[in-house]
This record gives structure tokens, sequence and C-alpha cells, in this order.
């Protein structure tokens, strides 16, 4: 298989300035008296997103941020895989694959990929690095190119398998991820379980069908209501996303306003920050991964899990086990937080953790905590 290929992030001149000639002719909805947040993104705050992106927000500084990474491309399932690939500075660092969600990117990692790889310098033991690879998932950020194929969990799944272990020789590995990233990480181990050291997971993916227990127990009575108002009133990006995607990526791809609305959204609903956003993310982070997205064209494609997901199987067969060693940190907003004995019946839980704070975007909102929950989680497993 051809070696990786050395890749920078550059965005071209012409795609910011029209980024910005476009901000400047955004034509806003109204909004209903006193709605706020209510009814999808307020529009004084989106207003205000636009005119900060437009006249205050570098994307050049940003981008610089994302070079520090050592980044590669390679050709993988038939696409050009993006990856960072940073190396452990400790006596015997661990791989590790650290797999991202929708609507994030690899960005989300810009504050704890230190944190995994040199640990020493947070104070942590330097014995617990890790040599980490992040790969931005097939159809999204820089591993989108117009015509590719589209992939759904399973195949991506198989691509980072390859990536890891046919591109990069890593005959033994661990994996991470939320969202998205969550499932790739309980396909894999399942299907590569010969190759994996453990999985670690802060969204567990378990089946929202499975049979409903007649005399629940308090966590499962929690679990039901909080799954239950998530499907009432937080699904319906997924219906959207998973039946009509190409007619909603008209909109997102022509209009900067209409895709950071979009998002922004998530990223309030979804976090720990208590209906204030900015509390858990600047305005300059949320610009850098929505500025992903506008610049590489990648919104339609990042899709596709959600219209594979409906009209597919479930990613892991019926009656399913995954037994290598798997990790769960159930952070307080996420979500949906399933119980534990739930999860047992599909995942060989070695530890789980309830995190004090924090919410979807765990490597975003809690760097730390999550470092020191997966560096925790894979000591005895090294």
């Amino acid at each position: 298989m051809p070696a990786p290929r050395p890749f920078t992030v550059a965005v071209p001149e012409a795609v910011l300035t029209d980024l910005r000639e476009r901000l400047a002719r955004a034509r806003f909805p109204d909004e209903p008296p006193g709605a706020g947040w209510s009814h999808g993104s307020e529009l004084a705050y989106v207003k205000a997103l636009a005119a900060y992106w437009r006249e205050t927000y570098d994307w050049r500084r940003w981008e610089g941020e994302l070079n520090r990474f050592r980044q590669f491309t390679a050709p993988v399932a038939g696409i050009d895989l993006h990856f960072i690939h940073e190396e452990g500075r400790g006596p015997r660092p661990m791989p590790l694959l650290l797999s991202h969600g929708w609507p994030g990117s690899v960005w989300e990692f810009h504050k704890i990929l230190p944190m995994l790889t040199d640990p020493a310098r947070f104070g942590a033991d330097p014995a617990d690095s890790f040599t980490v690879v992040a790969p931005s998932l097939p159809g999204y950020g820089f591993s989108f190119a117009p015509g590719q194929p589209r992939f759904g969990v399973p195949e991506m799944a198989d691509a980072f398998a390859a990536l890891m272990s046919d591109v990069l020789g890593y005959a033994r590995y661990g994996a991470q991820g939320g969202d998205w990233g969550g499932f790739i990480t309980a396909v894999l181990g399942f299907r590569q379980a010969k190759h994996l050291t453990g999985i670690h997971m802060n969204l567990l993916p378990l089946r929202r069908d499975l049979a409903r227990p007649d005399a629940p127990t308090e966590d499962e009575k929690k679990y039901l209501e909080e799954l239950g108002v998530f499907l009432r009133e937080e699904t319906g990006y997924q219906v959207i996303q998973g039946t009509k995607p190409q007619t909603l990526a008209y909109g997102l791809t022509d209009s900067p306003v209409g895709l950071a609305a979009w998002i922004v959204e998530k990223f309030r609903t979804w976090s720990d920050c208590g209906g204030d956003v900015e509390r858990r993310f600047s305005k300059d982070e949320l610009l850098t991964n929505i500025t992903i997205y506008w610049a590489t064209g990648a919104i339609g494609s990042s899709f596709w899990p959600y219209y594979a997901r409906l009209h597919s199987r479930w990613p892991l067969p019926d009656g399913a086990r995954v037994e290598v060693p798997s990790g769960y940190a159930a952070f307080p907003k996420e979500i949906v937080r399933p119980p534990r004995a739930w999860a047992e019946k599909v995942f060989n839980i070695q530890r789980w953790t309830v995190m004090p704070a924090g919410g979807h975007f765990a490597a975003m909102e809690e760097p730390e905590a999550l470092a020191a929950e997966i560096r925790a989680f894979f000591r005895p497993l090294r």
C-alpha cells in the first residue's frame, strides 16, 4: 500500500474572500417574538456570530493551529483519507485511534491531543503516553472530495482498520470515540478484536428498540425518560439528514449563515453550557469547526451516516457482544446515557466512570478529565 503523504491545511484565499462576501449579503429570517433558542438557533446570536465571522475571525490563525499537528493523507478504501498522526512522548507509547462525530471534525481534538501524546507536560505519568491517530471521518472535512463514495459506520470502521494495520503497521492499538466515533469504535471492537487492546467511548451505541423492562430500575426509568425527551424534541436533524440529505445539502452548502446556524445549535443543545454556548466554546473554536465544513464543502457528505443508519441494519449484528475490554465515560449532559446493566449486555465493560461535568463534545469541553479517563482505562491494558 502506498506510503502516507504529508498534508498541510491551506484553504485558498479565494474561498475565504467568497465566504466574507456571502456573509455580507446574508438574508436573515425573522423569529417568533420572545423565541430565544426554543425553536432553533436564536436570531440575535446567529447575527452576532456571522458578523464576527466576517469582520473579526482569522482563519489563518486557526489554520496554523491545525498545522501544528503532523497530518497526512493515504489512499484507503477508494478515497484519500486525511489523518493526524502525532507520536507519543514516553517510554512506550500505545497507538490510539481517535474518532470524532457529527457535526464535529478533528478540530475537536486540538486540546486533548497534547495531553494524550505528552502527559508529562501536563503533570501526568509519561508511561501513559499514546501515539495518536485521529482521522477525519470519510466524507468529513479533509477526507472529502466531490463525487467520492459515501461511507456508513461499518465502512468507516473498515477504512480505519486498514489505516491502522495496513498503512501504519500497528498490530495492536486502542480506540476511543464519541458520537459516530463511538459507533465506529464499537464496530472495530467487534470486527477487529485481535488488533484491539481495548475500546473506550463517551457515547454508547445501544439500540433504542430493545425490549423495555416491565419493572424498570431507577437507572432505567431515568434513561427511558431522557430518551423519550430526546426522541420527541431533538431528532428532527436525524430525520432530514437520514431521509433527504441531498435536499438539505443545497442550502447549507450555499449559505454560510445557514451552515453556522445548523451546527452551532447542536453545540449549544448537546453541551454542558447551561444555555450559554460560549461558556464552553469561544466563537473562534465554533467557527474553526464550521469553517472546516464550509471550506471543504463536506456538509452534504457528512450526512451520509444518518442515511445509511436509517436504510441498513444496525452496525453490530443482532445478539453480538463486543468482548474486548471496554470503558465508558458518562458525561452528565451527553445526549443519552444508558444504564450500565444494558451496556454490559453488549460490551465487556471494565471501567464505567460517571463524570462530574461535560457533555457531547467532551474532548473540547472537558479535555483534562477525558484525557485522564482515557489514560486510566488503558493503563492496565498496555
